[in-house]
């Protein structure tokens, strides 16, 4: 963007300009030609290709790592979740370089690339696999089949390089299609509470083909066909959000202090005022962070804090029991593309004598019931919910949420149930030491379990974006964004950690652990018991912070 004056003819009227934001030429950005549905419906599709190429990959990752990278069971599960988890952290990065340094807008770009190299080089890993696995067809000794150690490095470092990417591209992209929406007009700020919604069901529909196309591409025709595809999608998605440059809102740059040094500051001399407390307990029952830190400490750098600096550390504080009380709803969301697909392999998938869905496909039916329900909660519910609550979003943020995490409740003790039955169904067919073997249960028994893993997404999820980006000061809405992932990071390396302590757990003395490769010998009913009663203790504590959090915003 460039700079220049505007001259009396060109200069737009006051009331038609919105405040702090410029074009694309550094112009004041002029409400009737810039933002609005217009440029975020760019950004929407965006998302759409980029969530293909990432569920692409994701959502059959473990049937790759347990068939050409020959891993077990316990050890793809764990592989998964730990690249799940780093993929959902990364946007802290991507976020801080975008608020601090690059801008949401180039840092997209940049990303973008990013992105296509690592699908490049994923392909090319799965081509080399492929080769590799041709020559070995013929060998009986499994051990000489192992794919070289080169091999299995590329391939991680391609997959890591994905993550990467996506860490800058994810955050980035929502918070800039958000930004387009001012939240000082009271029809614009009804309109980006809607856009949550439906940057949430384009999301869905994205990974709803993902997942039906790719998987059955991916198992039936070339692992490196079903990774070059989504390599494409990313290339058409930098083209759509380069097309949409000219109708962007941007931010004006009128702060020039970091906000990680401004409200960073607040911290440092917090800490270096040890006769104050931490934490002073406030008339309104709210406990708020060092009003103190507004003196200037002696020895310590910079200029004093400011108020505003003073209060954005406040809200930042605010987020953390929420961000910890959902951590357990991220652990039950990250067996879908794990466990949950290891149950489908083992059932029977077929619709007709010769074809058979794959088991990554029935994580589709999550999705299908998002874009089913999304239009039904925000042209229906949240309507009703108004003329109930007088809530301009007919409920809050917060019981949004919690909501969501009653339906992760309801499904995990499903999946326990169903999970018992496809255990006796496999012994009472003979079936316990054949892990091969197709147990006589149709997948759909899965559905319902998937249904309300939809349902939580649509409370949940959609609930969690909006309450990170809106709670957050104004100049770190990408990292808003990425504390919400994050949430979803954490609870991946904490299921993978689960897992790997359940499974030395359980299969000691050269015993079946719960997690068995021999699905049929394990328990995964005990694990989704236990998941059901870490999310039922950790609900109460969610409800217990969120009955007592003030919003920055009246909602």
């Amino acid at each position: 963007m460039t700079g220049g004056d505007i001259s009396d003819v060109e200069a737009p009227l006051l009331d038609d300009v919105v405040a702090g934001s410029v074009d694309f030429s550094s112009r004041p950005a002029v409400r009737s030609k810039s933002g609005t549905w217009k440029s975020a419906s760019f950004m929407i599709s965006v998302e759409v290709a980029e969530r293909f190429a990432y569920y692409g990959i994701s959502a059959n990752l473990i049937s790759y790592m347990t068939g050409p990278l020959g891993q077990s069971t316990a050890a793809a599960a764990a592989n998964v979740n730990a690249w799940s988890g780093t993929a959902l952290l990364l946007p802290l990065l991507g976020g801080f370089i975008a608020d601090s340094y690059w801008g949401r807008y180039r840092t997209v770009i940049i990303a973008s690339v990013v992105y296509i190299l690592g699908l490049g080089f994923l392909t090319l890993s799965a081509a080399l696999s492929a080769s590799f696995n041709s020559k070995c067809e013929s060998v009986t000794n499994s051990s000489a089949c192992s794919p070289p150690v080169l091999e299995v490095v590329f391939f991680f470092f391609s997959l890591y390089l994905v993550a990467l990417a996506q860490g800058g591209h994810k955050p980035c992209v929502q918070a800039f299609g958000a930004d387009q929406f001012d939240e000082d007009d009271k029809k614009e700020r009804l309109a980006k509470s809607s856009f949550f919604n439906w940057w949430y069901f384009s999301s869905a529909a994205g990974v709803f083909v993902a997942q039906l196309v790719l998987s059955y591409v991916q198992e039936n025709m070339s692992w490196e066909l079903g990774f070059g595809i989504p390599g494409a999608f990313m290339c058409v998605a930098l083209v759509l959000f380069l097309l949409g440059s000219t109708t962007y809102r941007y931010g004006s740059g009128t702060e020039k202090r970091n906000p990680f040094v401004r409200i960073g500051l607040v911290f440092v001399r917090a800490a270096r005022s040890p006769s104050y407390p931490i934490l002073a307990e406030e008339s309104d029952g709210e406990r708020h962070f060092l009003d103190r830190a507004l003196i200037v400490v002696p020895g310590a750098e910079g200029r004093a804090c400011t108020a505003h600096d003073v209060e954005d550390a406040k809200a930042i504080l605010r987020l953390v029991p929420i961000w910890c009380t959902c951590l357990a709803y991220a652990v039950v969301f990250a067996q879908a593309a794990t466990l949950f697909t290891k149950q489908g392999t083992t059932m029977d998938r077929a619709i007709t004598d010769t074809f058979e869905i794959p088991a990554a496909s029935m994580q589709s039916i999550i999705h299908i019931c998002v874009v089913i329900f999304v239009p039904i909660y925000d042209r229906v519910l949240v309507p009703l919910a108004r003329v109930w609550t007088n809530k301009p979003a007919g409920i809050t943020m917060l019981q949004r949420i919690g909501v969501g995490m009653l339906f992760s409740i309801m499904l995990t003790v499903t999946a326990a149930i169903v999970e018992r039955q496809r255990l006796l169904t496999a012994r009472a067919h003979g079936l316990v030491d054949k892990p091969d073997a197709t147990v006589p249960m149709s997948a759909w028994w899965l559905a319902p379990q998937y249904v309300l893993f939809g349902l939580a997404d649509v409370f949940t999820v959609i609930g969690l974006q909006e309450y990170f980006y809106k709670e957050v000061p104004a100049d770190l809405k990408s990292v808003g964004l990425a504390l919400y992932l994050s949430v979803f990071g954490v609870g991946s390396f904490l299921s993978s950690l689960l897992i790997t302590l359940l499974d030395g757990a359980t299969g000691g003395d050269g015993g079946d652990s719960w997690f068995s490769s021999n699905l049929n010998r394990g328990h995964l009913d005990y694990f989704y018991w236990l998941l059901s009663g870490i999310s039922a203790l950790t609900m109460l504590a969610y409800l217990y912070f969120a009955k007592s959090y003030v919003y920055k915003r009246k909602v």
